[in-house]
């Protein structure tokens, strides 16, 4: 295997690549992948190394963001654990073709929709939650029976290390591959023909892969980000509200998350209520030196601490910042950082955060919000906090987003019910749960017919009498069907 052994020296190019695609189209084209109890065995796999192997997964997630042994379990390792457990329940269900009705014009007939796999797929996973986010298509393109190649985030090399070494140990590895690398790997894999390619990250190369894909036709989905926005009125509990919305911000990965709240619109006069409220949990939930916590991770590199220093840094933003501020430039960390009324023409407000800088924008009445929030490019998530069920119905209904959440933060990626997509620039397509198997799924339409009942007005000649009843029957006229049925019988 040409390709494997070109990976293990280090030099994966478009040959290797080429080869491990052949090799994955081989293994696919046997039927293998295609068995309930395939994908069933690979699921328990999975859930088996992350179990197994726990200890160095938290390990290489602090290794890599500094995260916190508690937030490494409940936003990366429970949550693999649980979309394995709800995969494996479910999965002969999704699998069953679906019964749909037949019509007049077929009849007698049936029909289903029957789900297949693709075949051999690519998922390109980030940096910010690098088992989430990486394992969790892998669990959807599995279930739906492909073969698939995991590419990992380089700018977390030691969880890319870890998939590098352990994932094809738990797995059918002729089936199910890893390919680590930075660029130019990725390139190799690129210049492949794949029959899905699912990639998480930013919008700038989102471009460069769907430019990829668009050489050989090939599907993608693209789980990017943009600015989410936060509304907050002033009818709420305020004290729950500032710990779910500094939960939300600063408590999960720094703001290093794609649906964390990019920024916060409230009135002039409630602004300050809810600044004091939101200082006084920071300092509840980091202390008064948030540099020295141990719940925070830290700034992913340097690239990221200069990109995010370089924000507050503007000469039009610097005098903005109300919290927060302080930076540990060797260690990598920045504190929770509150700015108020920075310029809308500003950087921050143009550019998306990804970091523990958070913008509050007020306006004279919070209907003004959606005009601020519509200006911008539509978000993968937006947030409102009310308990006017008016205002609620309002955002809900001139508020674009990926997905929403009334009166809390990120939560919503929690239930496996709802698909966790984009739209417009924040991304296309959806997974979790069952939509990760749809993702990843050809959904076949089958119509199945006996040699009975066969309708001489569908065959030429084309009497009147025929024309009358073919144009009843595809304009559902049942009346019209009986009419001419009754004419073409008396001749």
């Amino acid at each position: 295997m040409a390709g494997e052994k070109e990976h293990k020296k280090g030099r994966f190019d478009n040959d290797a690549a080429a080869s491990l695609v052949k090799e994955l189209r081989k293994t696919f084209a046997s039927g293998k992948t295609k068995s309930y109890e395939w994908r069933v065995a690979q699921l328990k796999g999975i859930a088996k190394l992350v179990s197994e192997k726990e200890n160095e997964l938290v390990e290489a997630l602090y290794k890599d963001l500094s995260k916190p042994e508690t937030e490494a379990h409940v936003t990366e390792i429970s949550m693999i654990k649980s979309a394995c457990t709800h995969a494996l329940k479910d999965l002969k269900q999704w699998m069953k073709p679906e019964k749909v009705k037949s019509s007049i014009l077929t009849f007698p007939s049936s029909a289903e929709i029957v789900s297949e796999p693709l075949g051999v797929v690519l998922v390109i996973s980030p940096w910010n939650y690098p088992l989430l986010l990486s394992i969790d298509p892998v669990i959807g393109a599995i279930a739906a029976g492909n073969a698939v190649v995991l590419k990992p985030s380089e700018v977390a090399p030691a969880t890319s290390s870890f998939f590098a070494k352990y994932v094809e140990e738990y797995v059918d590895r002729s089936a199910i591959r890893v390919v680590e690398g930075a660029v130019d790997e990725t390139t190799a894999l690129l210049e492949q023909k794949w029959d899905k390619i699912f990639y998480t990250g930013n919008g700038k190369v989102a471009r460069v892969i769907m430019a990829a894909a668009a050489k050989n036709l090939t599907p993608v989905v693209l789980e990017l980000g943009g600015k989410c926005p936060l509304v907050v009125d002033s009818n709420i509990n305020l004290k729950v509200a500032a710990r779910r919305i500094v939960a939300g911000k600063w408590g999960s990965n720094s703001g290093q998350t794609c649906v964390s709240p990019d920024y916060i619109i409230t009135t002039k006069t409630f602004a300050p209520t809810l600044i004091d409220a939101l200082k006084d949990t920071l300092e509840n939930f980091f202390g008064k030196d948030p540099l020295q916590s141990k719940d925070m991770s830290r700034i992913v590199n340097s690239n990221h601490f200069a990109r995010l220093s370089n924000l507050l840094d503007e000469d039009k933003v610097s005098s903005k910042i109300i919290h927060g501020g302080q930076r540990d430039e060797k260690r990598l960390y920045i504190a929770p950082t509150m700015l108020l009324d920075a310029p809308q023409d500003s950087k921050i407000m143009n550019e998306e955060i990804f970091g523990p800088l958070l913008p509050i924008i007020t306006v004279d009445k919070l209907e003004n919000s959606f005009d601020v929030i519509n200006s911008k490019s539509k978000p993968l998530a937006a947030y409102l906090f009310s308990n006017d069920k008016k205002l609620e119905e309002e955002f809900v209904g001139k508020i674009s987003a990926g997905g929403m959440l009334i009166n809390d933060t990120i939560l919503h990626l929690a239930n496996p019910s709802l698909p966790f997509g984009g739209v417009g620039e924040s991304g296309t397509g959806s997974y979790h749960g069952k939509f990760s198997f749809e993702a990843f799924s050809h959904k076949k339409a089958v119509l199945h017919r006996s040699f009975g009942g066969d309708a001489p007005a569908r065959y030429p000649p084309y009497t009147p009498g025929k024309q009358r009843l073919v144009k009843a029957m595809l304009e559902g006229d049942m009346f019209g069907v009986i009419c001419a049925l009754i004419r073409l019988v008396r001749g």
